[in-house]
């Protein structure tokens, strides 16, 4: 199978470089499943069920979400209905939406997509590590499913790399989001997972991780408060993982990171 993911969508520009390239990269890489980080798509903060009708029609299969996901005030509605837009798995039971999902291609392979957040730095959620375990029980890769993908969100590159490791051999692709900035090791660990820190973002790279440098700036340098952050509108860079996967087994054969776009050294498959 071949499943291309990209990172955080920020603002306008990034969900404009994503609707216009998927399309073309579906084709191009004869991607059989897409996957996108959303959190962030709705000026910034959150997402909006528009948003993901617009994602979905552009060939977009799935939308993860992260700690902005319940930003948007209606979304607690729509994410409970649309099975294709997913929130963190580890959240408390009794939350709105769906932390997993399994879901079937035009060539009927299952693919099992599961949006975890991690704890340091962030806000504390239930474990992850038991929460990924619970789902790698349910699903098996290479029996029950043909693909599994973990969107890691989280802070901490150090506890991204400790779920790459745990999850090595058992799923496909475990990836990170959150940081907005594409981490330069994405490799095949050990078992046959492929993994990268993070994912980077989809979103202008001229900019303060997506947000105007003009707001952003004065806040971190002066320590007051100021205007509200707002997604830099220009040019964007789509930033994804692009992954191959063995039939037979579900892992990973090949992994190479894209980078399409402005600002980014260019890294076209």
């Amino acid at each position: 199978m071949k499943v291309l993911f990209c990172g955080d969508i920020v603002g306008r520009s990034g969900r404009d470089i994503v609707i216009r390239e998927v399309p073309a990269l579906r084709v191009r890489l004869g991607l059989d499943f897409v996957v996108v980080n959303g959190e962030n798509a709705a000026a910034g903060f959150g997402i909006t069920g528009r948003i993901c009708e617009d994602l979905h029609a552009a060939g977009v299969d799935v939308i993860t979400g992260g700690n902005h996901s319940w930003d948007q005030k209606d979304i607690q509605a729509y994410i409970a209905q649309d099975k294709r837009l997913l929130r963190p798995v580890n959240y408390p039971p009794g939350t709105p939406g769906f932390g997993s999902g399994m879901y079937e291609t035009a060539a009927r392979k299952r693919v099992v997509v599961i949006n975890v957040m991690t704890r340091l730095f962030m806000d504390p959620l239930d474990d992850p590590f038991q929460a990924l375990e619970a789902q790698l029980k349910l699903h098996r890769l290479g029996a029950t499913a043909d693909f599994i993908l973990i969107d890691v969100h989280g802070e901490a590159t150090s506890e991204k790399q400790v779920i790459g490791y745990a999850c090595d051999g058992r799923a496909s692709l475990v990836v990170g989001t959150h940081t907005h900035v594409p981490t330069a090791d994405a490799r095949i660990l050990p078992g046959g997972t492929a993994y990268q820190t993070d994912a980077g973002m989809c979103g202008d790279y001229d900019s303060i991780i997506g947000m105007k440098k003009e707001i952003a700036m004065p806040r971190m340098i002066r320590k007051l408060p100021g205007e509200r952050l707002a997604p830099a509108e220009g040019a964007a860079t789509l930033c994804g993982i692009f992954v191959e996967t063995d039939d037979r087994t579900g892992l990973a054969v090949t992994v190479k990171p894209l980078r399409l776009g402005a600002n980014l050294e260019v890294s076209d498959l």
